[in-house]
C-alpha cells in the first residue's frame, strides 16, 4: 500500500503508535523520588560493584574488548583513600601499569588507543581519541602522585606531548581524533616487521629494543607482524644481555629516536580536525592538572592555547557554541560542553588565579542553570531549551565514552557554589543528584560520575585559599601539588587582589596565609606549609 494512502486511512493506529513510544520514551526519564535523606550507600555500592569487575591479572573493568574507563578508574582511585581500601588503589595502578606496558599505548608516539580488542592490553583498534586521552593524562598524574612510579610520569610526559605535536592546532585549539587506518590498513602506521625493525637498528640496540618490545618473540598482529609492548622490564632484559641497566636504558633511547623518526616518514593515519568543545575541555582539564602537578609551564601554556581558543571562536553573543572547523562555528552548545569547560576552567584557576576565568566560571554556571537545568523536576537536560525540538528532551546520567554531564555539572556547581558562596549552584547541584539518586543505588556501577557528584554533597568540597605574595605562594602551590587530594579546591590569590567574592575575599598579610574550609567553616589562618599538609594527611 502506498505510504501516503496508508497514513491517511489508519491515521488513529498511527496516533496511537506515535503516544505508546512517546510514553516509552518518557519512561526513560529519571523520576524525581520523594524528598529523603541520600546517603553514601551508592557510593559504596557502586566501588563494590567496579572492584567486583576488575581482572586481577591483567586490569582493567570488565573482559575483552577492554576500555580505558579513566573516570571509573578516577572515582575507585578517590574512594579507596577516603575508606580506606587499598585493594581497589592496587586494581587500579595494576591497571594503569598494565595500559601502559601494554599495545594499547603507542610506546613510541605516546597517547592511548581507543581500547583493546584483547584481555591483555595487547591489540587496540589503534584509533586515538582526544577524550579519552585528556582524562588519562590526569589520572596517570594522580597516579604518580600516589605510587611514584616512573612508569606513570613517562606516560605523562610521552602523552602530553603527543598532543601538543599532533593534535593542537596552530590556532591553539584540539583536534578530535587519530584514525585507525593508513593506507586502508588498521595499525598499518604503527606496527613493524622484524627486518625493518633490525635495519633501522644497530645490532647493540636491536638485542635491547627486541626483547624489551616484544619482537624476541612470535608476531602478535595479524600473525605476520609486532605491535609494541613491554614484554620484558628493563631489569630482566639488562640481566639476560649481561649489561649494565643504565646502558640498556641508553641503546633503548637512542633505538626509539631512530623507530619514531622511521614512522613519522610513513603515510599517516587520517586526523579528524573538528574541534569540539567538550572534547577540549577534557583535555584541557587534563593538560592544566598534569601541569600542575609536575610544575610544567608548557603544558599550562597549551591548555590556556586551547581554552583561549574555544572562547575566541566557540563563544558567540554570551552562549557556547558546540564544534569547530574551516573558521565556522555552530550548534548550540550541549550539556557536556558547558559542563565539561566549567570543570576545566577551575582546573585552571588551581594553577593560576584570573579573575577572567572566574567571570567565565560564573557564566557557564549562569548558562547551566537557565539554559539546561530542569527547574521542576531536577537535573540538567543535555539540550538547552531554545535547541531545536526533539521527541524527547534526553537528560543523562550515566557515564559512557565520556563521563555524566549531569555529574560533572553537579560537582563543577558544587565546588564553584562552595567557593563563591552562591547557594543557587549548590541547590542545582544538589537537586541533580537526589533525582539520579535512586537510580544509583539501582545501577551503581554505571554513575561513578555522579556518585563522585554525591560525595561532595555529602561532605562538602574542601577549599583551601592560600593569599600573600606571588613569589611566596609557589612554594605553598608545589607543596600542596604534590599531594593527591581529590576532595579539594586550592587557589593561589596574590595580595594584589582585593574586593573577591566568597571564600576568595580572604585577609592578607606580610607572608602567606593558608585559609583551610568546608562548607561555610573556615579554620583560622595557618601559617605553616608542614601545618597544613598535616591538616590535610588528617582530614
Amino acid at each position: 500500500m502506498n505510504v501516503f494512502i496508508r497514513y491517511r486511512e489508519e491515521r488513529s493506529d498511527i496516533d496511537r503508535q506515535n503516544e505508546s513510544l512517546l510514553e516509552f520514551l518518557a519512561g526513560t526519564l529519571p523520576v524525581a523520588a520523594d524528598a529523603g535523606e541520600m546517603t553514601a550507600d551508592a557510593i559504596t555500592a557502586a566501588a563494590a560493584q567496579l572492584q567486583s569487575g576488575f581482572d586481577e591479572v591483567h586490569g582493567g573493568i570488565g573482559a575483552a574488548p577492554k576500555f580505558p574507563h579513566p573516570f571509573e578508574l578516577a572515582f575507585c582511585l578517590r574512594v579507596s583513600r577516603s575508606a580506606g581500601n587499598t585493594r581497589l588503589r592496587d586494581l587500579v595502578v595494576l591497571t594503569l601499569r598494565k595500559m601502559a606496558q601494554g599495545g594499547i599505548y603507542d610506546q613510541l608516539g605516546g597517547g592511548f588507543c581507543r581500547y583493546s580488542t584483547d584481555a591483555w592490553w595487547l591489540i587496540p583498534h589503534f584509533e586515538k581519541m582526544l577524550y579519552d586521552n585528556g582524562p588519562l593524562l590526569r589520572l596517570y598524574a594522580d597516579a604518580w602522585v600516589i605510587t611514584g612510579e616512573p612508569l606513570f610520569r613517562r606516560i605523562c610526559d610521552q602523552t602530553a606531548a603527543w598532543v601538543m605535536r599532533e593534535m593542537q592546532s596552530a590556532e591553539g585549539g584540539y583536534y578530535s581524533s587519530l584514525d585507525a587506518d593508513s593506507e586502508h590498513e588498521e595499525g598499518r602506521f604503527y606496527v613493524w616487521s622484524r627486518e625493518e625493525f633490525a635495519a633501522l637498528l644497530t645490532p647493540e640496540e636491536y638485542e635491547i629494543a627486541a626483547a624489551h618490545y616484544g619482537l624476541d618473540g612470535a608476531p602478535n598482529f595479524e600473525d605476520r607482524a609486532w605491535n609494541l609492548h613491554i614484554s620484558q622490564p628493563m631489569e630482566s632484559v639488562a640481566a639476560k644481555a649481561g649489561r649494565r641497566l643504565e646502558d640498556c636504558e641508553s641503546l633503548l633511547q637512542s633505538a626509539r629516536v631512530r623507530l619514531f623518526a622511521a614512522r613519522e616518514r610513513r603515510v599517516r593515519p587520517g586526523r579528524d580536525e573538528k574541534i569540539l568543545a567538550s572534547w577540549n575541555a577534557l583535555m584541557v582539564e587534563g593538560m592544566a592538572h598534569a601541569a600542575r602537578v609536575f610544575g610544567r609551564d608548557d603544558w599550562h601554556v597549551s591548555a590556556r592555547r586551547a581554552q583561549d581558543f574555544v572562547i575566541a571562536k566557540m563563544w558567540k553573543q554570551g552562549r557556547l557554541l558546540a564544534t569547530y572547523k574551516d573558521d565556522r562555528a555552530h550548534l548550540n552548545g550541549y550539556l557536556d560542553d558547558h559542563a565539561f569547560l566549567l570543570a576545566a576552567v577551575l582546573e585552571m584557576l588551581q594553577i593560576e588565579f584570573a579573575t577572567g576565568d572566574l567571570e567565565l566560571a560564573t557564566a557557564l554556571a549562569e548558562l547551566l542553570l537557565g539554559r539546561f537545568e530542569d527547574r521542576a523536576a531536577g537535573g540538567f537536560f543535555f539540550t538547552s531549551d531554545d535547541h531545536e525540538a526533539l521527541i524527547l528532551r534526553p537528560k543523562p546520567g550515566a557515564d559512557n565514552a565520556t563521563p555524566s554531564g549531569n555529574g560533572i555539572a553537579a560537582l563543577a556547581l558544587t565546588r564553584l557554589g562552595h567557593l563563591l558562596g552562591e547557594s543557587r549552584y549548590l541547590d542545582a547541584a544538589e537537586r541533580a543528584v537526589r533525582l539520579f539518586f535512586p537510580v544509583m543505588l539501582q545501577q551503581p556501577g554505571g554513575f561513578s560520575t555522579l556518585c563522585t557528584a554525591l560525595q561532595e554533597v555529602l561532605e562538602p568540597t574542601r577549599v583551601i585559599v592560600l593569599r600573600g605574595p606571588q613569589d611566596a605562594l609557589r612554594p605553598w602551590q608545589r607543596s600542596l601539588s604534590g599531594r593527591y587530594l581529590p576532595d579539594t579546591l586550592t587557589l593561589a590569590v596574590d595580595s594584589t587582589w582585593s574586593g573577591l567574592p566568597g571564600m576568595l575575599n580572604k585577609p592578607v598579610a606580610a607572608t602567606v596565609n593558608a585559609y583551610l574550609c568546608r562548607g561555610v567553616t573556615c579554620l583560622a589562618p595557618i601559617g605553616d606549609v608542614q601545618a597544613l599538609l598535616a591538616l590535610l594527611e588528617t582530614g
